[in-house]
């Protein structure tokens, strides 16, 4: 493996950066050039058949010659989606003033969704670069992982996660927030699900570049989610409780 040097890194993520991130802010502002149709394709196969997403992902290098999507309708509906969300889950929660809804809203996208994953592309895209890339032959073209790809990855493993934990939530709040064991039990199973969709398509994403080795470390967390909701499980820690009183402070009346 070639080592990687901290200036190789930053012009990768110059060239996916500089180009791309652009691109995105001028064409969330173009709504006419945002592809709607084929964003709700994504959308749907992520929660059916989330490796037919990225079969087309060599088709999209090939023809545009960069990983990542140059199209921010997926953002920019994802966050629809988020704000209607904590809209809803604010006004059940009778978090009804102005303040709390702000406060809402911002945890829930700007801290949740996007800090997060900043961190989380960015960890993955310098960890995929640095460590899992196979080297590359005398006649072969070098290629790193974009970090606009890295962000895409984590937008894709997000909507999943977002249908189990805010919508399907939302909507078994009052099962899930009772005392009774059921409750815990099916809490439990709903965010050890989401968490499993989200590190399986994190997984197929990284899985989809052929110049990277080892991309099965990216399950292996799935694990230590799985001993997490056990335990929660066995000492009746029910985790839609623990988020609820976290975000609102109260449980549903």
């Amino acid at each position: 493996m070639l080592p990687i040097t901290y200036s190789r890194l930053n012009s990768n993520i110059g060239a996916g950066g500089r180009r791309l991130i652009p691109e995105y802010f001028r064409r969330i502002f173009h709504y006419p050039q945002m592809d709607i149709e084929y964003t709700f394709w994504i959308m749907f196969y992520l929660c059916f058949n989330p490796s037919r997403v990225y079969r087309n992902t060599s088709w999209h290098k090939q023809t545009k010659n960069q990983w990542a999507r140059d199209d921010p309708a997926f953002v920019f509906i994802l966050l629809l989606f988020m704000f209607v969300a904590s809209m809803s889950y604010a006004i059940t929660f009778h978090y009804l003033n102005f303040f709390h809804i702000i406060k809402t809203i911002f945890w829930s996208v700007f801290i949740d969704f996007i800090l997060v994953g900043l961190i989380v592309a960015t960890i993955g895209w310098y960890i995929t670069n640095r460590f899992f890339r196979v080297s590359a032959h005398n006649h072969s073209v070098d290629q790193s992982v974009e970090w606009l790809y890295a962000f895409d990855i984590h937008c894709n493993s997000f909507f999943p996660f977002f249908i189990i934990l805010y919508v399907f939530q939302f909507f078994l709040l009052p099962i899930l927030l009772s005392n009774s064991f059921l409750s815990t039990l099916i809490s439990n199973v709903m965010y050890f699900f989401g968490f499993v969709y989200y590190y399986h398509i994190t997984f197929l994403g990284y899985n989809a570049l052929p110049f990277l080795q080892h991309t099965v470390a990216f399950l292996y967390p799935i694990a230590l989610i799985f001993t997490f909701c056990v335990l929660g499980v066995v000492f009746n820690i029910n985790l839609t409780v623990v988020i609820m009183k976290f975000y609102f402070g109260i449980a549903l009346s």
